[in-house]
C-alpha cells in the first residue's frame, strides 16, 4: 500500500478528490444558496443583493501571494493551507446550518462571504498543489480528473441537493441539513488532505522575502483595489454613460430621465466600457503599490513571469483560445429558448442531465489524448474542434427545430436524479450540446494543462490565480457584444461571427508552436514525493 501511495496513480486519484473538495463549495454559496432563501420567504431584492458574497471569487489573486509566501506551522506550505482551508469550509457550513436567513440574514450573510473567501482560498491552493505535483506528461490527465471530480461535486451540491430538499419529491432533508451532510464532506476532505494526499516535492520551498513588507504590500494593494473600484462606480460609469449616449441617441442618466426605462443594449456598452476604465485606473494603481509598499512576492512573482520569453504572447493567447467559444456559449439559453423555440424541460434535460455528463467525458478524452499528442498538438486539435463545434449551434440556426426529428425521453428515477414526466428530445439540439460539451470538455482540460506549465513553481499560487483572471477577460468582452450582434445581424451569421472568433487564438497558437512545445518537456522520471 505504501509503494502504490507512491505512485502516479495514486497521485491522479488525488487529483480527483481534491477537484472534488473545489467544486463543492461553490454552489453552496451560489445556486444552491439562492434555492434555500426562496424557500425561506427573503425576497428577490434580498437574494439579488446576496449574489454578492461570491466576489472573493474575483479577487482571489489579491491574497495568492500570501499562500506562496507564507507556510502554516507542521504541514507544510501546500498541505496546511488546504486543510486549513478546508477545516474553516466546513466550520462554516455547519454554522451557516445552525442558522435561518429568514431569522437571522445578516449572520447568514457574512457566513456565505466567509464561506466564499475560503472556498477561493481553497482553489488557489489546489491549483498550486496540482501545478507543482504532477509531471509534464501527467498535466492533461491530471487536468481533466480535476474537471471530473468538480463537476461531479457541482452535480451533487448543486443538482441533487435541490432533489433531497423537494418538499414533494425529495428525501425529506431540509436545507440545514444538506448544509450539515456537505460539511461533513468537506471535513472528510481535510482528513483525505491531512493524511492521504502526497507531498510536494522536496525541492518545492517557499519564496524568501521580508515578510513585514509582504504583509504591507498586501494591504496596500487592497486598498489601491478598493480606490479603483470607487473611482469606477463614482467616476467610470458616469463617464462612460455620458460617452455613449449619444451613440444611441439618449441622454445620459439623470434626474430628467430617470422615468425612461435604460436601454438594455446601451447598458451593456456602458458596462463594458466602465470596466475597461475601471481596469485601466486600477491595474497600474494597485502595480505602483506593490512597488512602493515592497509587496516582494507578488513583484517577484510578476518578474519571473514577464523575464519569460514571449510573455506578453502567452497572455494574448490566453484570452483568445476560448474567444470564440464564449461568444457562442453567451446566448446559447437565449437562443434555443426564443431563436429556436425549445422549451425549457427539453433544454434542461440535453444541457443539464446530457450535457454536463458529456463535458466529464469530452475532459476525460482530452486527458488521455494529451498523454499522446502532447500540449501543442491537443491544443491545437482541441481549439480546431471547439472551433467547429460552433457550427452545430449555426446548423440549428438554419435548420430549425425538427429538422432532424428526435424522440420521447421517457421517465425514470436514478434515486440521485429523476425525470418525472416523458420530455420530447430534438435530435439536432442533441447534437449540437453533444458536440459543443465534449469538445469544450477537451479543450479545458489542455487550457488547464498549459496554464499550470507556464507556472513556476515557487510562486505557482500568485502565478497561476493571475494567469485564470487573465483567461476570464474574454468572457467579460463578449457579453456586450454578442447581444448587439445577434439582434443587428440574426442567429445564422451570429454563430458563422462566433466560428471566425476562434481563428485568432489558433493562430497564436500557431505563432507560439516551438515556445509551446519547449514548456512540455520529454518524460522522465518524477523527483520522489518528500
Amino acid at each position: 500500500m505504501a509503494d502504490f501511495r507512491k505512485s502516479g496513480a495514486w497521485r491522479m486519484l488525488m487529483i480527483g478528490v481534491l477537484g472534488f473538495a473545489s467544486g463543492l463549495p461553490l454552489a453552496l454559496s451560489g445556486t444552491a444558496m439562492q434555492a434555500w432563501l426562496t424557500v425561506d420567504g427573503l425576497d428577490i431584492a434580498t437574494i439579488g443583493f446576496l449574489s454578492l458574497v461570491g466576489l472573493p471569487y474575483t479577487f482571489k489573486f489579491l491574497w495568492a501571494p500570501l499562500m506562496d509566501r507564507f507556510e502554516p506551522p507542521w504541514l507544510g506550505r501546500r498541505r496546511g493551507w488546504l486543510v486549513l482551508s478546508q477545516l474553516g469550509i466546513a466550520a462554516t457550513l455547519a454554522l451557516m446550518s445552525r442558522t435561518s436567513p429568514a431569522h437571522g440574514i445578516q449572520a447568514f450573510a457574512l457566513l456565505a462571504v466567509l464561506l466564499s473567501f475560503l472556498s477561493a482560498s481553497q482553489d488557489v491552493v489546489i491549483d498550486a498543489y496540482r501545478t507543482d505535483v504532477l509531471a509534464p506528461q501527467e498535466r492533461g490527465l491530471g487536468s481533466s480528473l480535476g474537471v471530473f471530480g468538480y463537476r461531479l461535486a457541482m452535480i451533487l451540491s448543486g443538482g441533487i441537493a435541490m432533489v433531497w430538499a423537494d418538499p414533494v419529491s425529495g428525501s425529506g432533508l431540509n436545507w440545514n441539513g444538506i448544509y450539515l451532510l456537505m460539511a461533513g464532506l468537506m471535513l472528510a476532505a481535510a482528513l483525505v488532505s491531512l493524511l492521504l494526499v502526497p507531498a510536494v516535492p522536496a525541492g518545492n520551498v517557499a519564496p524568501h522575502s521580508n515578510a513585514r513588507n509582504d504583509l504591507k504590500g498586501f494591504v496596500a494593494v487592497l486598498l489601491a483595489v478598493v480606490v479603483g473600484y470607487q473611482f469606477t462606480s463614482r467616476v467610470g460609469a458616469p463617464l462612460a454613460d455620458a460617452v455613449l449616449s449619444p451613440l444611441f441617441g439618449t441622454a445620459p442618466a439623470s434626474a430628467a430621465n430617470l422615468a425612461s426605462p435604460p436601454n438594455p443594449d446601451q447598458k451593456k456598452w456602458v458596462d463594458l466600457l466602465t470596466l475597461l476604465i475601471g481596469m485601466a485606473v486600477t491595474i497600474p494603481l494597485a502595480w505602483w503599490a506593490a512597488r512602493r509598499a515592497r509587496f516582494e512576492t507578488l513583484n517577484r512573482s510578476l518578474g519571473n513571469y514577464f523575464s519569460m520569453e514571449a510573455a506578453g504572447a502567452f497572455l494574448a493567447l490566453i484570452i483568445l483560445y476560448k474567444l470564440g467559444d464564449a461568444f457562442a456559449g453567451a446566448l446559447t439559453t437565449t437562443f434555443l429558448l426564443k431563436g429556436v423555440g425549445f422549451a425549457q424541460a427539453e433544454i434542461g434535460v440535453v444541457n443539464k442531465v446530457i450535457g454536463i455528463w458529456l463535458t466529464i467525458v469530452g475532459a476525460l478524452a482530452g486527458g488521455a489524448l494529451m498523454m499522446k499528442l502532447g500540449l501543442f498538438r491537443s491544443l491545437l486539435l482541441f481549439g480546431v474542434l471547439q472551433l467547429l463545434s460552433n457550427l452545430g449551434f449555426w446548423l440549428v440556426a438554419v435548420s430549425g427545430k425538427g429538422a432532424w426529428g428526435g424522440f420521447s425521453l421517457p421517465p425514470f428515477d436514478w434515486g440521485l436524479v429523476a425525470l418525472h414526466e416523458a420530455t420530447a428530445v430534438d435530435n439536432l439540439l442533441l447534437f449540437a450540446v453533444s458536440i459543443e460539451n465534449l469538445t469544450a470538455g477537451m479543450g479545458t482540460a489542455a487550457f488547464v494543462a498549459f496554464l499550470m506549465a507556464l507556472c513556476n513553481q515557487k510562486f505557482t499560487a500568485t502565478q497561476f490565480a493571475l494567469l485564470s483572471a487573465f483567461s476570464a477577460i474574454g468572457r467579460v468582452w463578449v457579453g456586450p457584444m454578442s447581444g448587439v450582434l445577434a439582434a443587428s445581424v440574426g442567429w445564422p451569421a451570429f454563430f458563422l461571427f462566433s466560428t471566425v472568433m476562434a481563428l485568432p487564438g489558433l493562430l497564436m497558437l500557431c505563432y507560439l508552436r516551438g515556445r509551446i512545445q519547449a514548456l512540455d518537456v520529454p518524460r522522465g522520471a518524477l523527483p520522489a514525493d518528500d
